[in-house]
């Protein structure tokens, strides 16, 4: 991925297990692509809930055994946190815990897109916000709930909401698990022995051997407690569902299963349709690793030419897009990848990337790998030009900082300084993912957004104060 992509965010939760602490610990690793501004556990005993949290990444804020001695009960919610909506504060870290006949803590990733106006209206009958986070809106609309049961009290409050959600809640004694109508965001359930889980992917269920049951489907709210599980649904007539499509392309690791299928398997079959839409007479085919690896090896597979690993990533550096604020980013790619000369010197060298949003990585990139001595560079992108602003979830929210809205494809070629320039189309990419067409959310492909939102959406919204709705 290319600079630039926000509120994307990783959760994981645990029912009927003595460490439920722990295993959400290690859950939350295997997510840690998913945000590395904060993170935080809340664990419930059947009487209380406790929580820690703070700013960084899991291996810091977790960083002493005796925080998960002090985490005991038999369930838990994770959170990661990179940023949608909210700064990057303290205050912001999740899960969020209120008191609201009896407390419930809740993890959330997504993008509402209705905050603003719900905010609005639960001010005007006197709620006071401790973030400026949209999560929190949810806390609320339960604590307002006049229905008796859990289940009933968030189906009720979800009702409300408009936008993207993935959801992770607990009280003392449930663990509570939703996802919203159009199933924008990924979110899985699975078994280790008699306790549950719930995972943002798959591969946070692997990594403590857990087995994967099923997706959490669009519309679904699970509530697990003593009495076993069960589901509802909500009533409305059900839209068409509207998966990100960006998860197959960049976000979800490539080892998960999200949407019904596997990442890899999807990612390869975006590199061999990319072969056939843009070939390249070149030598050899490389990655900017790792989120376009296994793409360009489809890539590689389907032209028949040689895959070469020609930049070595420093893994000890996050993700770029994922630390706030574009000096530091810019600051990160320099430190994050370096060409391997002896692959390079003398080769026309495809560069297979995932996406570009704002073009500043990769015309570093190339600028590096002609230093390294390559003949000629050939950039090709295993999705289509990002001309629009996502809304649900991905930290591109203005047409400005998307170079394939102010340039033509020309024009980014010679801006990244590349001899070519290919992307994957939007049919061909359609044609590649799982169940094909009316399955996704490609606005910010083509502009066709699934949910209006807010007039001035923005990722300090709340804090800039802006109210109005559309």
């Amino acid at each position: 991925m290319d600079q630039g992509v926000k509120h994307y965010c990783g959760i994981f939760g645990v029912y009927g297990h003595a460490d439920a602490a722990r295993l959400t610990g290690l859950g939350l690793n295997a997510l840690q692509h998913r945000g590395e501004e904060s993170c935080g556990i809340a664990v419930g005993d059947g009487s209380t809930i406790r929580v820690h949290k703070g700013m960084g990444q899991v291996s810091e804020v977790f960083d002493r055994p005796e925080i998960f001695d002090r985490l005991a009960g038999h369930l838990a919610i994770g959170h990661n946190r990179y940023s949608t909506t909210g700064s990057d504060t303290a205050a912001n870290a999740q899960p969020y815990v209120a008191e609201c006949r009896g407390h419930i803590a809740v993890a959330h990733n997504g993008n509402l897109v209705n905050t603003a106006a719900l905010r609005s209206e639960m001010q005007e009958d006197g709620a006071i916000f401790q973030t400026s986070s949209d999560s929190e809106v949810i806390l609320h609309l339960i604590a307002k709930s006049r229905q008796t049961s859990i289940g009933d009290r968030v189906m009720d409050a979800i009702s409300r909401l408009k936008g993207a959600y993935s959801l992770v809640m607990s009280t003392e004694k449930h663990l509570i698990a939703a996802r919203d109508p159009h199933g924008f965001r990924p979110l899985c359930l699975g078994q280790l022995g008699d306790a549950w889980i719930v995972a943002s992917e798959s591969c946070a269920l692997d990594i403590i051997s857990a087995r994967y049951i099923r997706d959490i489907e669009p519309g679904e709210l699970v509530v697990i407690d003593q009495n076993g599980l069960r589901t509802y649904f909500q009533d409305e007539e059900a839209p068409r569902r509207a998966h990100c499509i960006f998860e197959f392309i960049y976000f979800s690791r490539p080892d998960s299963m999200i949407f019904g299928d596997n990442v890899d398997k999807t990612r390869r079959k975006f590199g061999k349709q990319l072969a056939i839409e843009q070939p390249a007479d070149a030598d050899i085919v490389i990655s900017v690793p790792d989120s376009s690896n296994t793409a360009a090896l489809g890539y590689a597979d389907q032209s028949g030419l040689r895959f070469e690993l020609g930049l070595i990533r420093n893994h000890y550096v996050g993700r770029t897009f994922i630390t706030p604020g574009q000096d530091s980013r810019a600051a990160r790619v320099r430190v994050k990848f370096n060409p391997v000369r002896g692959v390079l010197k003398g080769k026309r060298v495809v560069i297979v990337e995932d996406s570009i949003v704002r073009g500043t990585t990769l015309r570093h990139l190339a600028r590096m790998i002609r230093e390294a001595g390559a003949r000629q560079i050939h950039v090709r992108v295993s999705c289509p030009p990002i001309v629009s602003p996502c809304f649900y979830g991905i930290d591109f929210q203005t047409e400005k900082e998307l170079i394939a809205n102010e340039k033509t494809i020309e024009e980014i070629r010679e801006h990244l300084g590349v001899d070519s320039l290919g992307y994957l189309s939007l049919d061909g990419m359609i044609k590649c993912a799982p169940n094909g067409d009316n399955h996704y959310c490609t606005a910010c492909f083509d502009r066709q957004y699934p949910i209006p939102v807010e007039a001035a959406m923005g990722k300090l919204m709340l804090e800039n104060g802006h109210h109005a709705a559309v």
